[in-house]
């Protein structure tokens, strides 16, 4: 396998230090394995929505993320149109760019053709986390191998800012 599979430490990874929106989520959503759906889908729109930025920017945004886009209800989102589009545009409280709101509304189609999101996704990793052991934070790629064929397969569905980078980092926070 790509990693070795084994009890994560309970320390705090030193990105998450300095600020307690970044702690309070690295101790208790970070890493922790994610099996709904909804907040699969969620996480994943979120780490695209983030390419380019900071997650603590998207972090600090994700309420109002929910708002907008109505709880990440995929079935909602892959009915907006225009309107809606602009609407999301004219939203301060997310990241107005037009090609990750669009993205998302292609993604919520996407991901509407899939019966089960969770079981697709638990399917990469054989339903068990995948655990590294490194020692520092300069060993932690950027990507992965397994995180490019999960991006490819994603991107073959229909799913937009889902390249390695992204999947990977979505990979990690949900515990895959």
């Amino acid at each position: 396998g790509e990693a070795d599979r084994a009890t994560p430490t309970a320390s705090r990874c030193p990105w998450a230090s300095g600020d307690a929106l970044y702690q309070a989520y690295h101790d208790t959503e970070w890493g922790v394995p994610l099996h709904d759906d909804r907040r699969l889908f969620e996480m994943l729109i979120l780490e695209g929505a983030q390419a380019g930025l900071s997650w603590i920017t998207i972090l600090r945004k994700r309420d109002a993320y929910r708002k907008a886009f109505d709880v990440f209800d995929a079935a909602k989102i892959a009915k907006y149109g225009d309107a809606k589009v602009a609407r999301l545009l004219a939203d301060a409280g997310i990241v107005r760019n037009r090609m990750k709101i669009e993205g998302t509304v292609e993604s919520a189609r996407a991901y509407l053709a899939i019966e089960d999101f969770s079981a697709y996704m638990w399917n990469f990793v054989d339903g068990v986390p995948l655990q590294n052991n490194f020692s520092s934070m300069k060993q932690v790629p950027g990507k992965t191998i397994l995180a490019e064929k999960v991006s490819k397969d994603l991107k073959q569905r229909g799913f937009k800012f889902c390249g390695p980078t992204i999947v990977y980092a979505f990979m990690q926070a949900c515990g895959l």
